[in-house]
């Protein structure tokens, strides 16, 4: 295998985040019969969402499922669009759901956390905080699950960035969706980012998890595309973080 399945679409959005730019992948599943997105982006760029998926000749309203790997912001940000002009089931852990549905404060907008940011980021946090996205999440999702999607695709529960972050494997096409278990920087795969990162420890036992499905690529939120050849150097990861 050297080249990405044509059915994996990675997104590419840029616009402001914590006082800065920063670009995101989103990953469109362009399976015929039941497209699936997973993530949607940074919060208020609905129509950039509209945008990216009529590009992948994909139309919002067509979505049947929606996979937020956790509760952040950046990958919530635009679910109540797609909630709203679509019938997408929408799907996250169950250690993450109440706060995607509003019903807890999503943990990275909590005061004590807000407190030690810098003041431009800060701010950016506090105005989303007295108004966050949120959406009634329609199926919970565990560890081992597979959905009907592209030839069947693998829940894996990797907590750490959040209590319920979740990764999905396409098993036959030897791809991961990595959600922000892992980063791409400077063209290379490293491990999670400690400064944004709940539980480290647990984090690098995700880690290790992921390791084992041996991957071609790994699409990560932040960073993009890996690969291939993706599985050596998660082994490595695993192996420095042990």
């Amino acid at each position: 295998m050297t080249n990405l399945p044509d059915l994996v679409r990675v997104l590419e959005f840029e616009g402001p985040f914590r006082g800065t730019r920063v670009t995101v992948h989103p990953v469109l599943l362009a399976d015929p019969a039941s497209p699936l997105l997973v993530d949607t982006g940074l919060p208020g760029q609905a129509d950039t969402l509209r945008r990216l998926l009529a590009h992948e000749g994909v139309e919002l309203a067509q979505l049947r499922w929606l996979v937020l790997t956790h509760q952040d912001l950046d990958h919530i940000g635009n679910a109540p669009e797609v909630q709203r002009h679509s019938q997408a089931e929408v799907c996250a852990h169950p250690q993450d759901a109440p706060s995607i549905e509003g019903r807890r404060t999503l943990l990275k907008l909590a005061p004590e956390r807000l407190a030690t940011l810098a003041p431009e980021a800060r701010a950016f946090f506090e105005e989303w905080a007295k108004h966050p996205p949120h959406v009634r999440v329609t199926r919970l999702l565990e560890d081992g699950q597979r959905l009907p999607v592209a030839g069947g695709v693998r829940v894996v529960y990797t907590p750490g960035h959040t209590p319920g972050h979740l990764s999905l494997f396409l098993e036959a096409h030897g791809v991961l969706i990595a959600g922000d278990a892992l980063v791409v920087a400077e063209g290379q795969l490293r491990g999670p980012r400690p400064e944004v990162t709940l539980d480290l420890d647990e984090a690098l036992r995700s880690v290790a998890k992921l390791a084992e499905l041996e991957p071609e690529f790994v699409v990560c939120y932040h960073g993009g595309l890996f690969g291939p050849g993706a599985a050596a150097r998660l082994r490595e990861i695993a192996s420095a973080g042990a």
